[in-house]
């Protein structure tokens, strides 16, 4: 059990004491050591026993606990809250912007144990009879509830990736020499998967009886073509059956968006399909190149690859340094030379450390004075480590009225400043569009963090005009980032074509808050290659000279070099 494993317990079990009414203070002490756990720079699997009773925020208690969930695997004292939790209000406990107390009051006072009910209650205005809920806070609760409901059983591409990879090898083998291929969403790879979908040259009835054998397998629905099934992990699987002959054919075809089938037999490649050798022989005779799974979006592919302008798409040893990543200065798990070190190790050429800067004091943003004594290491670190570097940066909030969070002075120390909006998220257009323009005007922004601060499957980013945003930053010189953590990837990839029109540059970032995170540059790669980017279109596939000189232009052309 990790460190991350045994914090989620304890989070859990101390808002189920507080929704029981437990002891305030013995469910605060499991919060406050859910948060320490967290932070801490080495696991706790490998730390001494009588190590672990020594750090500080743990007790105890809570440290007797940690052992136990160690030797285990358990957490009795966890374990007896679920039993005695309705299983509708673990559920309701995922909800955003309903706390342990208001949990608790609308089941107690409401008898509400399910989503349904919750939602009804909602809609019947209910909610309104409680002592501390208002018309605004009903509403809320509502469009959240709507908005998880939409989202369950649906999961991130990088949460059902290996899943669906080794299921097809599973089923390359079951069926061989038969051909057997993943298709759909999945092929494409989609940001969000609602399935995964598979083409088996095989009958419905070979593959279901096939895959009824398979441990956790459970058909759901079928028709002559095809198969609907969920797993163990509660993932819906699609078994597309047809000939052997057709397998190509077919394989294009369910492999495609709506969009681009259409576009595609609108061109009249309609004929190019019945009865092909392969998806190469398909674009062949439909006189054009061919097309990549991953841009099959009916965009503007099937036109570059008939004009022979399809783009040499970035990959992801393109990736030439980790741009915007934490370390402990601020709420990263790893060192800031542990960061570095692992870059290098990893082959990349340089590391832009950019903490979190001091309005965000839930982070342990830095304050001007530790931003100089962070500085003052760096230039240490590039003394002992070079020729790799490590660039000077700063994660600067935006704040409400769109300044970033230091003056003039301490934002020309940095070689690169990303700004990013992190607070007050619920805005109007109109309210997010000011602030970011003003920052994106600010002559010190390099880059556009996140640029709507979505989180996939759990929160709508705010809205903005994303037309009017990409124009500001060509007007501006500033990088848009791909945030590429897998519950992010923004800025989306269907706005990617817009940026490249627009020649503004984008940056495939991890935003790795450990060493483990620099992985996520994967995931943004794969996001980026469905807006059509290229290595020359992605400022962290630049060489470290490409890069210095990048910035050094930049200064001289805002005048930031005195």
């Amino acid at each position: 059990m990790d460190n991350y494993a045994i914090a989620d317990n304890f989070a859990l079990l101390s808002k189920l004491m507080d929704i029981h009414g437990e002891n305030s203070f013995k469910a605060k002490s499991f919060a406050s050591a859910a948060f320490t756990i967290e932070k801490l720079p080495a696991q706790l699997k490998d730390t001494p026993p009588d190590q672990i009773f020594k750090i500080k925020g743990i007790g105890e208690s809570t440290g007797k606990a940690i052992l136990e969930m160690l030797e285990k695997q358990q957490f009795a004292l966890l374990d007896h809250y679920i039993e005695v939790t309705p299983p509708g209000i673990l559920e309701i406990m995922k909800i955003k912007g309903l706390g342990p107390k208001k949990i608790a009051t609308i089941w107690k006072e409401l008898e509400v144990e399910s989503m349904g009910e919750l939602l009804y209650a909602c809609n019947e205005n209910r909610l309104l009879l409680l002592k501390g809920f208002g018309q605004k806070t009903q509403e809320n609760v509502k469009q959240n509830i709507e908005f998880y409901l939409s989202n369950k059983h649906r999961f991130l591409y990088a949460e059902v990736e290996k899943i669906g990879k080794d299921l097809e090898k599973q089923l390359q083998t079951l069926f061989a020499p038969a051909p057997v291929s993943l298709t759909g969403a999945f092929r494409r790879n989609a940001v969000i998967i609602d399935e995964i979908e598979v083409l088996i040259a095989a009958s419905t009835n070979n593959i279901q009886e096939q895959l009824s054998l398979l441990p956790g397998f459970h058909l759901e629905a079928s028709n002559d073509t095809h198969l609907v099934w969920t797993n163990e992990e509660k993932v819906k699987v699609i078994t597309h059956s047809c000939m052997q002959a057709a397998f190509y054919s077919q394989l294009f075809l369910t492999t495609g968006s709506a969009a681009f089938i259409d576009k595609f037999n609108a061109n009249g490649g309609h004929t190019a399909i019945e009865g092909a050798a392969s998806e190469e022989e398909i674009f062949s005779k439909a006189d054009m190149d061919y097309i990549l799974p991953c841009l099959r979006e009916g965009i503007h592919e099937i036109e570059q690859a008939r004009s022979r302008q399809l783009p040499q798409l970035i990959q992801p040893e393109d990736i030439k340094g980790i741009i915007h990543s934490h370390s402990q200065w601020s709420d990263g798990l790893n060192t800031l030379e542990e960061m570095a070190t692992a870059a290098r190790k990893q082959g990349f050429e340089y590391l832009v450390i950019s903490d979190h800067s001091r309005s965000a004091f839930y982070a342990n943003g830095l304050n001007v004075e530790r931003v100089l004594a962070q500085q003052s290491q760096i230039d240490e670190l590039n003394t002992k480590m070079a020729p790799f570097k490590i660039f000077k940066s700063i994660e600067a909030d935006i704040l409400n009225d769109g300044n970033l969070d230091y003056p003039d002075e301490i934002l020309a120390t940095f070689d690169m400043v990303i700004a990013s909006v992190h607070s007050t998220l619920k805005m109007t257009e109109e309210k997010a569009m000011a602030r970011l323009l003003k920052a994106i005007e600010n002559p010190y922004t390099t880059i556009l963090g996140h640029m709507t601060g979505r989180l996939l499957l759990s929160r709508n980013g705010y809205p903005v005009d994303h037309k009017k945003i990409i124009d500001a930053c060509a007007a501006n010189n500033v990088v848009i980032e791909l945030n590429a953590h897998p519950r992010r990837l923004d800025i989306d990839w269907t706005w990617l074509h817009y940026a490249i029109e627009k020649n503004v540059l984008i940056s495939i970032d991890p935003d790795a808050h450990s060493v483990e995170g620099f992985h996520d540059t994967y995931y943004g790669t794969l996001a980026a290659q469905k807006g059509g980017i290229t290595k020359a279109n992605n400022l962290s596939s630049f060489s470290v000279d490409m890069l210095n000189t990048f910035l050094s232009e930049r200064k001289k052309q805002k005048n930031l070099i005195s």
